[in-house]
């Protein structure tokens, strides 16, 4: 795709941070964009900024962890716009911890949210997207935890998954005409910090994450919140989102702050063979 003007884009978790930033960096470039988000304050807020431009965009509250209500938004695309060019698999939370901390409820919602809502976008919106013979491009936000997990906890988990999806889906949808990129941030100025706060009652009981003052974690957390708080802008995101699906980057970084340990991973697989290679067998 060389270029956005024109398209009809579809974009989760589009009512604030990374989605809001993807959603106006495709609108300012002529897009015309559906706002997906389970936050009917924040899609509204949105909407009416980027309505303000005089951008061609909706809204539709969904909750992406239910199949049905992707289902429907993709309906609602459809009725409104005709047709859908990009899917921008956005939405995610950072709804669990490590060994020791773990819940049925966390994992059961972080992969709903982070892994099996980008599943259910792909299926739903894919043959939408092969349907008019247009082309198009498929966006999912994993993040730099997609390739150097630093934890057990769901988060990382969901994201390593969103970025296998994404590298076999890229060999298996260009055939078809459609581009496949994956999104890797680092640390950006969102509200993934307080995820909790959409948690949904039908699991149960909202999960804390809260340690006392001595505990470690804790000063991680609020050292961490900080950097997050003081992190890139989204709409420069958005801007190299923007970018990545007309150039058909399959991977799409926001900075190199982390480049080093990705190095140091690869350094650690190719070791790994490198003990087979030289292995010295046992008689």
């Amino acid at each position: 795709m060389k270029d956005v003007q024109g398209k009809v884009a579809f974009v989760t978790g589009a009512g604030s941070g990374i989605g809001l930033g993807i959603a106006t960096a495709l609108a300012q470039a002529g897009a015309k964009v559906m706002l997906a988000d389970v936050e009917q304050a924040a899609l509204d807020k949105a909407l009416a900024g980027l309505k303000k431009t005089n951008a061609d965009v909706e809204g539709i509250r969904a909750d992406v962890s239910i199949k049905a209500e992707l289902q429907a938004a993709a309906k609602k695309t459809i009725d409104r716009f005709g047709k859908v060019h990009i899917l921008v698999n956005n939405a995610g939370v950072t709804g669990g911890g490590p060994y020791g901390a773990w819940t049925d409820a966390s994992w059961e919602w972080t992969i709903g949210v982070n892994l099996m809502a980008v599943i259910w976008g792909v299926e739903i919106f894919g043959p939408l997207i092969e349907s008019h013979r247009e082309g198009g491009h498929v966006v999912s936000t994993a993040s730099i935890a997609g390739l150097i997990s630093g934890s057990s906890g769901p988060y990382s988990v969901t994201k390593y998954g969103v970025v296998a999806l994404s590298e076999g889906l890229r060999n298996e949808l260009a055939p078809r005409g459609i581009g496949v990129s994956v999104l890797c941030p680092g640390i950006i100025r969102t509200n993934i910090m307080d995820s909790t706060r959409n948690f949904p009652g039908r699991l149960g009981e909202t999960p804390s994450f809260t340690w006392s003052n001595d505990d470690p974690r804790a000063e991680f957390m609020k050292q961490f919140r900080a950097r997050i708080e003081s992190g890139i802008d989204p709409l420069y995101v958005g801007e190299l989102v923007r970018e990545a699906i007309e150039g058909d980057w399959p991977y799409i970084f926001t900075d190199t702050e982390f480049e080093p340990q990705i190095d140091a991973r690869f350094a650690a697989i190719k070791a790994g063979f490198d003990k087979i290679r030289n292995r010295t067998p046992r008689h």
